[in-house]
C-alpha cells in the first residue's frame, strides 16, 4: 500500500488535511475580487491552500493565473513569469495561447513549444537590459484587459512575493501598488513564506505596498484536525495508532503541516501491519527522521557565528517565553552582553531562523530545534 502521508510538494487530493475554513476564506477572497496578503513561515502548505482554493472556483468564466516568482531575481524575470503565467492560463491548446500571446504581450517576441509532457508552453525573448518601464506597465495592465476582453473573473496569485525585494529597486512594488488599486474585476494573492519580509512590505509606513490589500497569517492545524486525519490513514491499512500516539505527533510538530505529514510518513514506514504504533516505535521515527536530516542541519548550523549558536542553543533548551535580553538567560548560555544578544537575534531573524512570538522568539524549525537540543546532550 502507497504511504498515504505527502510531504515536500504541493500536497492534493486525500492527501491535504483540512483547512476547510482557510480554503472557504480564501474561495470568497477570489469571487470577491480581494487583494489579499497571505503569509506564514515556510513549508506551512500555502501553495498546497491556495491551489485547493482555486480547484473549486468554475472552471467557467474564471482565468486563474499562477505566478512562481521564485526563480527570478530582476524586473525582467517578473516581466516574463507573468507574461507567462497569464497566457498559459488563458487556454490550454497551442493556437489559444499562441493567439493569447501575440495578443497582449506581442512585443515580448513570444514563442510557443510544446513541453516534455506534450502541453503547449509559451516563453518571451526579453531583453534583460533594455528599457522595461512600457513592458511592465504592459504586463500589470494585462489582467484587467483579460476580465474586460472576456468578461471573466481573473485571479491572479503570486507566489514567493517577497522575492521582488531581491530586484534592486522598488520599481515592480510601485507599479503594482498604482495599476491594482483600479483593478476592481481582478483578484490578487501574494503568497509569501519569509514572514518578517512580507509584514514589513505590507505593513511598512514607507513602502509602496503598505495596506494595499488585508493580510492572512496561515496558522498550523489543529491536533483535533490531525487526529481523525491521522488515526483514518493507519487504520485503513491495517495499523493501529491510539489518540495518545496522535496527540504526541503533534505535540512534537506543533501541527505544522510539513513536519506533521513528514514524521507521520516515517511512523507509517516503520509500523509493520498489523502491529501498533508505540511510543518506543514513535521514538525511533524521530531519530530516523533528525538522522535524514543531519547533513543539512550540520550545514547550516556551522553557517552560524559562535553568539549566534549560542543563542540558539539557549532558545532550544529553554521553555517558551525566555527572556533573551535577561542577564539570568545571557549569562546561562555564555552570551556576554544584551547587545550581543541584539545582534545575533536580528542576524537569525533576517535569515529566517528564528521568529518573534508572544514576547520572546523561537527556532521556527521544530526538527531544527529538537536537533539542537539533542546535540547538546551528545
Amino acid at each position: 500500500m502507497k504511504n498515504p502521508f505527502a510531504y515536500g510538494g504541493v500536497v492534493g487530493g486525500a492527501a491535504f488535511c483540512n483547512r476547510e475554513r482557510e480554503v472557504a476564506d480564501l474561495q470568497r477572497a477570489m469571487e470577491n475580487h480581494d487583494k489579499l496578503f497571505v503569509f506564514s513561515e515556510r513549508r506551512y502548505g500555502k501553495t498546497s491552500l491556495v491551489r485547493r482554493a482555486l480547484g473549486r472556483l468554475p472552471k467557467k468564466g474564471h482565468v486563474c493565473a499562477y505566478v512562481d516568482l521564485w526563480p527570478t531575481d530582476s524586473e525582467a524575470g517578473f516581466v516574463a513569469a507573468m507574461a507567462k503565467a497569464l497566457t498559459e492560463a488563458a487556454g490550454n491548446s497551442m493556437e489559444q495561447i499562441w493567439a493569447t500571446a501575440k495578443r497582449f504581450f506581442g512585443s515580448l517576441s513570444p514563442s510557443v513549444t510544446m513541453d516534455e509532457d506534450g502541453q503547449p508552453a509559451v516563453s518571451f525573448g526579453i531583453n534583460p537590459h533594455a528599457k522595461l518601464g512600457p513592458t511592465l506597465d504592459e504586463v500589470l495592465d494585462a489582467p484587467a484587459k483579460f476580465a474586460a476582453n472576456g468578461k471573466a473573473k481573473v485571479v491572479v496569485v503570486f507566489d514567493e512575493f517577497q522575492q521582488i525585494l531581491e530586484y534592486g529597486d522598488d520599481r515592480v512594488e510601485r507599479k503594482l501598488r498604482s495599476m491594482i488599486q483600479h483593478h476592481s474585476n481582478v483578484s490578487y494573492l501574494f503568497l509569501g513564506s519569509r514572514k518578517h519580509l512580507i509584514q514589513k512590505m505590507i505593513l511598512g509606513r514607507s513602502r509602496p505596498l503598505y495596506r494595499a490589500g488585508g493580510h492572512y497569517p496561515l496558522g498550523p492545524i489543529a491536533e483535533q484536525h490531525w487526529q481523525p486525519f491521522i488515526s483514518k490513514r493507519f487504520n485503513d491499512a491495517g495499523k493501529v495508532i491510539t489518540p495518545e500516539r496522535v496527540q504526541e505527533i503533534c505535540r512534537l510538530t506543533e501541527g505544522h503541516p510539513f513536519y506533521t505529514q513528514h514524521l507521520c510518513h516515517v511512523v507509517w514506514e516503520l509500523c509493520e501491519s498489523p502491529s501498533q504504533v508505540t511510543e518506543a516505535l514513535l521514538r525511533e521515527a524521530v531519530r530516523v527522521l533528525l538522522e535524514r536530516e543531519d547533513y543539512s542541519f550540520t550545514t547550516q548550523w556551522e553557517s552560524f557565528t559562535g553568539p549566534q549558536q549560542r543563542l540558539l542553543k539557549g532558545l532550544a533548551s529553554e521553555p517558551p517565553g525566555a527572556k533573551v535580553y535577561g542577564g539570568e538567560f545571557v549569562q546561562r548560555h555564555g552570551l556576554g552582553s544584551a547587545s550581543s544578544v541584539q545582534r545575533a537575534t536580528q542576524a537569525l531573524l533576517d535569515r529566517d531562523v528564528i521568529d518573534r512570538e508572544k514576547g520572546s522568539f523561537l527556532v521556527t524549525d521544530r526538527f531544527f530545534r529538537l536537533w539542537i537540543k539533542q546535540a547538546q546532550a551528545r
